[in-house]
């Protein structure tokens, strides 16, 4: 008398049957994996706030990149270092800027993998904002527009698969998808940072990119963290202006907007598992403070529950490793 007839616990009671009720699953198909590309050759640079991640140069990507896809890790974003910034960024859309030539690199010599390309100029400006600036230190948003088609293209031509702006420029989803189908690359995927906030999280890889802004900062055209509704609005501007997929970021931290997201909106998502989050976790385990492995998948499988189709994660390899060990056991 008094026991329940409803026991939660019968189906934990075993890895077999948690494994046969799970309603989460991660996977190496959600994985993407960031890097960062950089001129010269045999080059690698350690990043010393992001264990285990390097800036590369282009024939240590491809070597990086091989063996994450022989790992599972199907896909990659590169980010790029230029070897010259000017004030309006105009290596990105160099036909030999360095991630076009990552970009012809692999495209040739892992054909497979599937490659995105970020788009931005916080890296390739002088100033370290992300677009072109007015006298008074704003951003133009329709002149920067402008430049981001111009590298949009460039990377398309060069092997992109999917393009991904970060920028967080009003009209620019619609501007690239135009400026791609009139150059002839229709198939080109957009996947757009649609809700990119403006966050603390991060400082690693403003670190690794070279890109912390010179003076002020990006809350002028990033999203404001303390706004949910103000991210489905951003979302489905980009859905209207021909969005193939969405993105949140940070993921962690805004795992609520991701959720919604996915109530809302039909797309596949994305979310961005920050150098900041990925930092932290290396951080606390070099401290003998967490189990590395176990808080790292419990994080990732958390964006996946919240609607992530794709993660881009610095530890997509460290994943893809623990997933072909049976993690789920």
């Amino acid at each position: 008398m008094g026991y329940p007839a409803v026991r939660m616990r019968r189906t934990r009671r075993s890895p077999l049957l948690r494994r046969m009720v799970r309603e989460t699953r991660l996977s190496t198909a959600n994985l993407v994996l960031p890097l960062f590309v950089c001129p010269g050759e045999d080059v690698e640079q350690p990043v010393g706030s992001m264990p285990g991640v390097a800036r590369q140069s282009v024939d240590r990507i491809v070597a990086t990149c091989k063996a994450a896809f022989d790992e599972g890790v199907p896909a990659t974003i590169l980010f790029g270092i230029p070897e010259h910034k000017d004030a309006i960024g105009s290596d990105s859309w160099s036909d030999d800027g360095i991630v076009q030539r990552a970009m012809r690199a692999l495209r040739e010599q892992v054909p497979g993998m599937l490659r995105i390309a970020d788009v931005c100029f916080c890296e390739y400006t002088d100033h370290g904002h992300c677009g072109v600036l007015r006298p008074d230190g704003s951003v133009d948003n329709d002149a920067t527009v402008v430049n981001l088609a111009k590298q949009s293209v460039s990377l398309a031509r060069a092997g992109a698969d999917v393009i991904a702006p970060s920028d967080m420029m009003d009209g620019r989803v619609g501007a690239i998808r135009a400026a791609l189908d009139e150059a002839g690359l229709g198939d080109t995927l957009l996947l757009s940072y649609a809700a990119k906030f403006a966050s603390g999280f991060y400082g690693p890889f403003r670190e690794a990119a070279g890109s912390t802004p010179s003076f002020g900062d990006r809350r002028g055209y990033q999203m404001d963290p303390s706004n949910r509704r103000e991210a489905l609005r951003e979302a489905a501007l980009d859905v209207e202006e021909g969005a193939d997929l969405l993105m949140v970021k940070p993921a962690m931290a805004y795992l609520d907007v991701l959720a919604a997201m996915r109530e809302r909106f039909d797309l596949p998502l994305a979310a961005y598992h920050v150098s900041g989050e990925y930092a932290m976790l290396k951080a606390a385990a070099a401290n003998g403070w967490i189990d590395y492995d176990r808080v790292m998948m419990e994080s990732l499988v958390a964006i996946r529950r919240a609607g992530a189709d794709w993660i881009l994660t610095y530890a997509a390899r460290e994943a893809a490793a623990l997933l072909a060990k049976g993690w789920e056991e």
